[in-house]
């Protein structure tokens, strides 16, 4: 049994590693950017790769971006949470910290990337298709907007955006098999 548990061990340093060399830069971005202090977002880089390590074996495997950025996200929150009772904050630094939460990075990030999904899938459309998706999808134009910049019907722009998305359903229905 022995054997086996240092079998384990060594998968585990050998995912560590593939993590960090994976994921470093990320790790150590979103860290940075919600802190504003480089050395604390060095030691919170380490940290979530420390806490990433410890938890591996409770994690599905599913999603290790996500999983890993959430962790990061965590790790700030908790240093920001002992850092701010630490200290009290002016009227004025309070407020402009407030604005500034708005979204975390990990938000930032996964948005962007689904963004960029979303605009490649709608790229491999074939025509009219693509651009009309991209249009109503990516671009966010209503369908009397594409429909004047395209010099088309309302209805058939309509119809063509219901084409669109049957064939992005196919394609995102694809992917999931695929991951899954």
């Amino acid at each position: 049994m022995r054997a086996g548990g240092e079998a384990d061990e060594i998968n585990r340093d050998e995912k560590l590693e593939e993590l960090i060399d994976r994921y470093q830069s990320l790790v150590f971005s979103i860290c940075y950017k919600m802190t504003g202090d480089y050395f604390a977002a060095e030691d919170l880089a380490q940290e979530t790769f420390l806490s990433a390590y410890e938890k591996y074996s409770s994690f599905d495997g599913r999603h290790e971006k996500a999983w890993i950025c959430r962790i990061a996200t965590n790790k700030c929150l908790d240093y920001l949470k002992a850092a701010g009772r630490r200290s009290v904050p002016t009227e004025d630094e309070w407020f402009s910290w407030q604005e500034d939460t708005k979204e975390s990075p990990e938000e930032n990030y996964l948005e962007q990337e689904v963004r960029e999904e979303l605009y490649q899938a709608c790229k491999e459309l074939k025509p009219p298709y693509d651009e009309i998706a991209l249009d109503y999808y990516y671009y966010e134009m209503d369908v009397g907007e594409i429909a004047e910049k395209r010099e088309r019907n309302v209805k058939t722009v309509q119809t063509q955006i219901y084409r669109a998305r049957g064939m992005l359903r196919k394609k995102y229905g694809k992917k999931e098999e695929r991951s899954a």
